[in-house]
């Protein structure tokens, strides 16, 4: 040991000078200065202490590296909560397990950022979703998860549990639907206010009123936004029982949340890509048991549907029927598109079939006219599917009120349980190198064409090439706004194109190429954003589409996300433009669930300087020319 610590334990020394400089940590200069001794021999007993594991160093940034003790390293990742009852935020760093079961019972992670910590808010409709019967119950969950008593937060969930519990549909003897309220004067000055004869027919009573059948969706929205959401109690049929089981075993998480959904008939299951949704929708079918329809939004997904029930569960294929512009069949489990069913001349064979179960794929699409007429049909349980329940016109709320309530894991524990692969995220920006033309283009111009000709700039097309040779042995999946090009880069690439153009018999071909191992790198339109099973990807890159939602872009990173290998998303846009801010901003949604998400500018020769920022006001993204054509 150095002259300067003789008679006395360097760790020691080093608490003295900590206490001293009034701060945890310490730099080599700062340790000298506090003990008053050489930095040399600092320096010397620090690294003997670092090497008997007694105290750590860490690089900050350019600074001179900081050390600590070891011990405070463990304190550092104890679990630790913090609660900000006025904003009605919880922050929980290094969380356990069983802790973030317990806050999702009543809060929804915000955000998450693996070196920060994790953000919960609690909501309105996050207590109005609690699967609790009874509010002391709820209470004492969030007694136990918090670190201290929150008195005016608890009496505010209190409020907020009473208020979810004011009004109730259920079924009159006589068959028909009435809206009770729990007193004269909440049916008086919030119902009687709220609706008008189209929702109620007549009073029963002072707290009752008689529902016309097919406005029940409505006063639910209503009420709802209102601030009072509706408990429904209805004896709906469950139509003619089906005897099945599930094959696979359903994993913890997926147990819960068939658990929960069964409590409340009703429900969103919100997990990521490859969280095995579809797998915890055929149990609840199993569990229950009853004739099913199954909505999605197109032939491709109604196939794997099919394909799922049968692979998954003891149904044959007798029992099993799709429906939509290519087959009709409605059989005990009956796949359709949202578009078929909703149309006239098919309605009445889905009205009047008695179903247990209606399962909407893709729920997000529900409060879209099309969309919403299916919400009408009558059945016992609602069950709808989605990773990414957001909307750009803020009519999340509606998924919730015409099909239950949010039920979900977070998506870090699945990160972290190794059940879904975290992807990694990387935002490219570019130039306009070798593209003089159309950067003389784009700033001649304005509004839609500027924007596509930033999506579309021809210099995205050798980074992609770069993109994809540094990563030759993964399956891509190229994601385009555009057609054009889109057959631009399927040729330049020797890879396949598939759109709304390319007829369903070819895509499903091309589809199971990429599968099966003969189509290693896939360029595909929106018709790829959606649901379609292409598990072993492991590559997207982001052409261009960046003007589209919060939605599509964690879509796009969903395709890569499986239990098994890596998951890698990289997000090419064009340096200047106003693809730098949609990059960000669309992006940030993944952030928010604990996705690491890095920029990185790709420098260039003869690259030009950079543009002018869109001064566009319109945030609604990028219109594109291809649409599926639908059934």
């Amino acid at each position: 040991m150095t002259e300067d610590h003789q008679g006395g334990d360097p760790l020691g020394r080093l608490h003295d000078a900590i206490e001293q400089a009034g701060q945890a940590v310490l730099t080599v200069e700062e340790t000298a200065r506090h003990l008053d001794v050489s930095r040399d021999s600092v320096e010397a007993w620090l690294s003997e202490l670092e090497a008997a594991g007694r105290v750590h160093g860490r690089d900050v940034s350019q600074d001179p590296a900081v050390w600590y003790p070891a011990e405070w390293g463990a304190y550092a990742d104890r679990e630790r909560l913090v609660v900000f009852p006025d904003r009605r935020q919880v922050v929980a760093d290094h969380p356990r397990q069983f802790t973030r079961a317990q806050l999702s019972q009543f809060a929804r992670l915000a955000d998450a950022n693996r070196r920060e910590g994790y953000v919960y808010e609690i909501s309105e409709a996050d207590v109005w979703a609690t699967p609790y019967d009874d509010v002391d119950d709820l209470l004492a969950t969030v007694r136990d998860v918090l670190p201290s008593p929150e008195p005016d937060l608890e009496e505010w969930i209190r409020d907020q549990w009473q208020r979810a519990h004011q009004f109730t549909l259920r079924t009159h003897e006589d068959g028909y639907t009435v809206l009770a309220a729990a007193s004269a004067e909440l049916m008086g000055n919030v119902a009687e206010q709220k609706l008008d004869e189209d929702h109620l027919r007549a009073p029963i009573s002072d707290t009752e009123g008689w529902v016309a059948e097919e406005a029940t969706a409505e006063v639910k929205r209503i009420l709802y936004e209102a601030g009072y959401p509706v408990q429904d109690e209805r004896d709906l049929e469950s139509g003619a029982d089906l005897a099945l089981s599930l094959k696979p075993e359903l994993r913890d998480y997926q147990h819960d949340w068939v658990s929960r959904f069964m409590e409340a008939k009703s429900g969103v299951l919100v997990g990521p890509p490859g969280s095995g949704k579809t797998v915890a929708a055929l149990g609840i079918l199993a569990r229950v048991g009853g004739e099913t329809l199954v909505l999605v939004p197109s032939r491709e997904l109604a196939r794997q549907w099919r394909d799922e029930v049968l692979t998954h569960t003891t149904l044959d294929e007798s029992q099993v029927g799709e429906y939509h512009g290519g087959t009709k069949e409605v059989r005990p489990v009956t796949v359709a598109t949202y578009q078929t069913a909703g149309m006239d001349r098919h309605r009445h064979l889905f009205d009047d079939r008695e179903w247990g179960l209606i399962v909407y794929d893709e729920v997000q699409h529900v409060p879209s006219d099309v969309y919403r007429r299916s919400t009408d049909l009558q059945t016992r349980h609602r069950l709808g599917l989605s990773a990414t329940p957001i909307r750009e016109d803020d009519l999340e709320e509606e998924i919730y009120t015409l099909i239950g309530p949010p039920i979900g894991t977070d998506w870090n524990a699945l990160f972290d349980e190794g059940f879904v692969a975290e992807p990694r995220v990387e935002i490219r920006y570019v130039g306009w190198e070798g593209a003089t033309d159309h950067r003389d283009q784009y700033v001649a111009s304005e509004g839609h064409e500027r924007r596509q000709l930033a999506a579309t700039n021809p210099a995205k097309v050798p980074e992609i090439e770069r993109i994809l040779g540094e990563h030759p042995t993964e399956k891509a999946l190229v994601f385009v706004d555009y057609v054009d090009q889109g057959r631009h880069l399927a040729a330049e690439l020797d890879a396949p194109f598939v759109s709304g153009e390319t007829p369903h018999h070819e895509r499903e071909r091309l589809f199971q190429a990429f599968r099966d191992g003969s189509v290693e790198t896939l360029v595909v339109s929106r018709v790829g954003d959606e649901g379609i099973d292409l598990p072993d990807a492991s590559l997207a890159v982001v052409a261009s589409g960046l003007g589209g939602s919060r939605r599509q872009g964690t879509q796009r990173a969903g395709r890569t996300m499986r239990p098994a290998g890596r998951a890698l998303m990289y997000v090419v846009a064009t340096r200047g433009t106003s693809e730098e801010e949609f990059a960000r901003r669309r992006m940030s949604h993944l952030a928010g669930k604990g996705v690491q998400v890095r920029e990185h500018t790709v420098d260039r020769p003869d690259d030009g300087d950079s543009d002018e920022e869109d001064g566009s006001a319109d945030d609604g993204g990028i219109s594109t020319i291809d649409e599926d054509e639908g059934n």
